[in-house]
């Protein structure tokens, strides 16, 4: 018995011999229930028989199954010749990517980065913005309204009007924030992210405004040219104002921003003599930007946590 169990060479043969000797009907237990007819010296040796042959089965499923263990890692034995799989780096999201394209662009015009707050008061948000609480044009934005006559930011032209407030004169500066508004679908997000950007000064032209815009696309998307459709559209905070439309892959026309000149009305607000500064201003979502630069379809997509957009990203 002892040959046989070493010729055993897998647990499941192992499994079967052990039964046919140990098991209910097995030699082993048969001969064990008529120990009793025994003699003492018999009693003995069969114990003794008994013992061993456990001891072996025991040993030759040791060492079958560290036959078995051997042999897997055999397979998944690593070739140190091979070349290193490449890591699973993270990457920038691509809004933060975005951001920081379009952060570094404006810089390089000359804009300075100026913030402010997200719940803002009526003054800063409509009023001084030339949109009294009679204007229609209130009615053009679905508000989040909270107490003590305050908002969730609906634009961040309230950074513009708080920028003026500050400098009183000459302001070239862009801001940046996240703005709140009733609305949700494939191209608009409750919360969505707008950049903004004012030049005010002496002899500043609708002209300084496209040239602007237009060298500012072609680097975000790193175009040679880009041809461009101005479009006559009205903001309560600008006279004249416009819309500014960029050709994309063929015919096809999209809208990228809003723009004009700083109408009068806003200036006086912010207690700057329109007869001596004149500005534009101009303001866009960078979600939207980005959804163009990295082929997306859906702006919800940029906010499901899907960890493939960061890959994208990076690449």
């Amino acid at each position: 018995m002892q040959e046989q169990i070493r010729n055993v060479n897998t647990l499941e043969e192992l499994q079967t011999l052990y039964a046919s000797v140990f098991g209910k009907n097995g030699t082993m237990t048969i001969r064990l229930k008529e120990m009793k007819n025994l003699d003492n010296e018999q009693r003995a040796a069969l114990n003794l028989e008994n013992t061993a042959l456990r001891e072996a089965f025991k040993n030759r499923q040791i060492e079958i199954e560290n036959a078995v263990m051997m042999a897997g890692l055999e397979k998944q034995k690593l070739d140190m010749t091979l070349n290193p799989e490449s890591e699973n780096f993270g990457t920038l999201h691509p809004l933060t990517c975005s951001l920081a394209d379009i952060s570094y662009i404006l810089e390089s015009f000359g804009y300075e980065l100026r913030t402010g707050p997200e719940i803002e008061d009526d003054w800063h948000n409509f009023t001084a913005l030339n949109t009294p609480s009679y204007h229609p044009a209130r009615d053009m934005q679905d508000t989040f309204f909270l107490p003590n006559d305050n908002v969730m930011r609906t634009q961040t032209s309230a950074i513009q009007i708080r920028s003026m407030d500050e400098s009183k004169g000459p302001i070239k500066m862009f801001g940046i924030g996240a703005t709140y508004r009733k609305e949700m679908d494939a191209t608009h997000s409750p919360m969505f992210h707008q950049i903004e950007g004012l030049n005010i000064g002496k002899n500043i032209t609708m002209s300084d405004l496209i040239a602007d815009i237009r060298v500012f696309l072609q680097k975000f998307f790193n175009l040679d040219n880009v041809e461009l459709r101005i479009r006559p559209s009205y903001f309560p905070f600008t006279e004249p104002g416009i819309e500014i439309d960029m050709k994309w892959h063929g015919d096809k026309w999209l809208e990228i921003m809003g723009a004009g000149m700083v109408h009068p009305n806003v200036l006086r607000n912010c207690n700057i003599n329109p007869d001596e500064y004149q500005g534009y201003a101009f303001g866009f979502g960078w979600d939207r930007l980005a959804m163009l630069k990295y082929g997306f379809d859906d702006i919800r997509k940029f906010y499901d946590g899907d960890i493939r957009w960061l890959k994208m990203a990076g690449k």
